[in-house]
């Protein structure tokens, strides 16, 4: 090799150095930034030695749109029977657009479906939708009120709803039953002190006895490690009460005083505001929500539901803030009870 010919050779080899080093220092210089800028599609979570990232799940980017800026929404479980066209569903999401201060919230409310056709139904609403999967379990039909599979979708519901406190979500959870006729979170406040606050049948005017009959069709709850701790000792009853829906599960929590003993303070929900068809509030300028409650088919309620919205527009319409407006009586669903009592009587 000449002389010329090396110091060619040595030239590219100090180019090539050079380029590789220039490369190495341009990625020391932004990798954080790219890091940074690219943090809000991770989620992270932390092992027992190191911290790892982790790729956000479909739950966490449900949670995540639908969630207020404090981490709380709305949720609601959906299947088939719930979401047929005219069905519960619509009439659900009709109550928020004729409340008052409450057609907001739809943006804050996460359906959860727990079949393919509730799930497309949602997203052809263009809804917060989530699809939770329920190990092969068909949840799609109507599930009569104490029935099997009725008890299975419940405690199903309950596993799910203890995901979300674990990612440290607030939520009230609502039947789609319910009514929305005014905004719950006024009453219920952001920041009080309750662990959980539940729905009841009837209500004996005291908010912290336990002899209240609770009703988890519609309850708000605050993301602790006490409430955490409540769900999955909830749910770990489950096979020791064969038969029984979760609803009585925690009541009979409740009346033990096992809540007590785990440090949560509960407040039983006022039926003059948070009503349903058990207790019926009296009061128009008062009432907030309405469940379908005591009654047991979704024909039945639908029917009774729609006279409902049907008395809250009259009220709604009237100028005469003293106007006599009364509730419709509920024919469908307390023939529903009849209809079940002679079927099995006969």
């Amino acid at each position: 090799m000449n002389k010329v010919d090396y110091l060619k050779s040595r030239i590219i080899r100090l180019v090539v150095i050079a380029f590789l080093l220039s490369g190495l220092l341009y990625y020391c210089a932004w990798a954080p930034a790219l890091q940074k800028a690219f943090a809000p599609f991770t989620r992270y979570t932390v092992s027992t030695n190191k911290a790892t990232i982790v790729p956000k799940d479909e739950l966490e980017t449900a949670l995540e749109g639908a969630s207020m800026v404090n981490k709380t929404l709305i949720i609601a479980v959906v299947n088939k029977a719930y979401t047929e066209e005219d069905g519960m569903l619509n009439l659900f999401l009709q109550s928020f657009r004729l409340g008052e201060d409450t057609l907001f919230l739809i943006n804050h409310l996460l359906l959860v479906a727990i079949d393919q056709i509730s799930f497309d139904r949602c997203n052809l609403l263009q809804l917060h939708c989530y699809k939770l999967v329920t190990g092969g379990v068909d949840f799609s039909g109507e599930k009569i009120f104490m029935s099997h599979d009725f008890i299975e979708m419940m405690w199903s519901r309950t596993l799910f709803l203890s995901e979300v406190l674990r990612r440290g979500y607030n939520f009230i959870f609502t039947d789609t039953d319910v009514m929305w006729l005014r905004n719950p979170f006024v009453r219920l406040g952001q920041e009080g002190e309750d662990d959980l606050q539940i729905s009841c049948d009837w209500f004996n005017g005291r908010p912290h006895n336990i002899s209240n009959p609770i009703n988890t069709g519609f309850y708000f709850v605050r993301s602790s490690n006490r409430t955490i701790a409540l769900f999955d000792k909830w749910y770990a009853s489950k096979n020791n009460s064969i038969g029984m829906k979760e609803q009585d599960v925690l009541a009979n929590m409740t009346s033990k005083g096992v809540l007590r003993q785990m440090g949560l303070r509960v407040r039983i929900l006022d039926t003059r505001y948070i009503s349903g068809f058990c207790d019926r509030s009296r009061d128009f300028r008062e009432v907030i929500t309405m469940h379908a409650n005591c009654c047991r088919s979704i024909k039945a309620k639908l029917i009774d539901l729609k006279a409902y919205l049907e008395d809250w527009k009259k009220f709604r319409g009237s100028s005469n803030t003293t106007l006599a407006v009364r509730w419709s009586n509920l024919t469908a669903c307390i023939n529903s009870w009849k209809e079940f009592s002679e079927k099995n009587n006969g």
